[in-house]
């Protein structure tokens, strides 16, 4: 059974920085791309970022390019997100995804671990 289980989220004032973190379970972890959404309060689902199964290929939305880094760690069979000059709108839970295979792109939204809430205010 396919475990997604995401952790690090908290309050941070504005200009702040947080790590989340999704530990995985129940599949081979290194043999998947793996993506990270979020949901902000009142809205719909958004893509953040996706990784390649060995971490070399990254992308990120235009919203956090720059600010937030995806990485990997195929010993630890954990998903991580460095989340850094923290804005308010940022503030939304944090989902990470298992995609389907190797592609970026090829993952669906309803499988996603349960989530972690970061609050981004002063």
């Amino acid at each position: 059974e396919v475990q997604l289980v995401e952790s690090g989220g908290g309050l941070v004032q504005p200009g702040g920085s947080l790590r989340l973190s999704c530990a995985a379970s129940g599949f081979i972890f290194a043999s998947y791309a793996m993506t990270w959404v979020r949901q902000a309060p009142g809205k719909g689902l958004e893509w953040v970022a996706s990784i390649s199964r060995r971490g070399i290929e990254t992308s990120y939305a235009d919203s956090v390019k720059g600010r937030f880094t995806i990485s990997r760690d195929a010993s630890k069979r954990t998903l991580y997100l460095q989340l850094t000059s923290l804005r308010t709108e940022d503030t939304a839970i944090y989902y990470c995804i298992k995609n389907r295979g190797a592609e970026l792109d090829d993952y669906q939204m309803s499988s996603r671990g349960q989530g972690t809430q970061v609050t981004v205010s002063s």
